[in-house]
């Protein structure tokens, strides 16, 4: 989470230079623009860019067996987006795949022991949610 809008998944790797604030997919607050990544090809581009901005709180890579067809994904817990963001990761490129409304802000996704979502809400009054598959 950086500037207004613009929020990025980017795959970490030593000495690149990701080029925030001199280039964003966002703007600064004030509503002065930054330039795109496009136009700094010295910069590594994010993998993913959120604009308008899901407002990223927790991040985790997914290891468990409850939800096989997440493992090695992200799942962003999303403030603004109210939702759980599912991020396919597949070498050096990822998506976003799917995005789950939860009808609150998302402060913090965790994978428990058994593999199963534990998601907190964000407000007064808020959640603490254990996720689990459907039983068939």
């Amino acid at each position: 989470m950086g500037p207004l809008h613009g929020d990025e998944f980017n795959l970490v790797v030593k000495s690149r230079n990701y080029g925030y604030p001199i280039v964003s997919e966002g703007d600064h607050y004030s509503g002065d623009p930054i330039p795109d990544h496009e136009t700094r090809p010295e910069f590594e581009a994010p993998k993913v860019a959120w604009v308008p901005t899901v407002a990223p709180a927790g991040v985790i890579f997914y290891s468990g067996e409850q939800f096989p067809q997440w493992q090695g994904s992200a799942l962003i817990a999303g403030l603004a987006s109210r939702a759980i963001i599912h991020v396919e990761i597949e070498g050096d490129e990822a998506r976003e795949a799917e995005r789950f409304d939860m009808g609150a802000r998302i402060r913090e996704v965790e994978q428990g022991p058994e593999g199963a979502l534990w998601v907190l809400e964000d407000s007064d009054g808020g959640r603490l949610l254990k996720l689990t598959p459907p039983e068939k």
